[in-house]
């Protein structure tokens, strides 16, 4: 795994106004820190017990926690790669397959990735990053500035066939009936 003593994982900071959130109480709280990404916050030196318990308490209380324990960093490292990726655009290099991507992140054969995965979230990789494109379609649908097709091109499917397929799949609804309805899950609850 790629992370660092001076890296510090963050379980439900899925967004970006989570990582302002974090941001301000770091700021707030006089907590020196490099940069907070989604699901870690980076800091130039380990820090101390004392602000890592004054960090957990603020971060409780922003409905954030911790993660201490190493395979739930990695499965914590999982899910932000992912919704990096499929909703902020930060995407994964041209033919490069998802498994593939994970892997170069993170540096842990898909195999035991996914195996982890499934064993702490009770969920599949492969399932989660479909539940994540789904709720950027709907985001995307909400928006009404693109098609059906474009949406489907942005979210890497191989047809706008395909797209509608796993959203009434996932969501009971086409995207059209759901375009009318117009309701998103939180990230944080997927």
């Amino acid at each position: 795994m790629k992370q660092k003593n001076n890296e510090i994982a963050v379980k439900n900071m899925v967004c970006n106004r989570c990582i302002k959130v974090v941001r301000e109480e770091l700021i707030n709280n006089e907590i020196d820190f490099v940069h907070v990404d989604l699901g870690t916050i980076y800091f130039n030196d380990v820090i101390s017990e004392k602000k890592r318990e004054t960090l957990t308490r603020l971060l409780k209380k922003e409905g954030f926690e911790l993660v201490e324990d190493r395979e739930a960093k990695i499965v914590n490292q999982i899910k932000a790669l992912i919704i990096e990726n499929i909703h902020y655009g930060k995407s994964k290099p041209i033919h490069q397959n998802f498994s593939d991507f994970l892997v170069s992140n993170i540096g842990i054969e898909y195999s035991q990735l996914s195996k982890l995965f499934s064993e702490i979230e009770g969920n599949t990789v492969e399932h989660y990053a479909i539940e994540q494109r789904i709720e950027r379609a709907k985001e995307l649908l909400i928006y009404d500035e693109l098609t059906i097709s474009q949406i489907s091109y942005q979210l890497d499917y191989s047809s706008p066939q395909h797209l509608s397929r796993q959203f009434k799949q996932i969501t009971g609804l086409t995207p059209t009936a759901f375009k009318k309805i117009g309701k998103r899950k939180k990230l944080d609850t997927i």
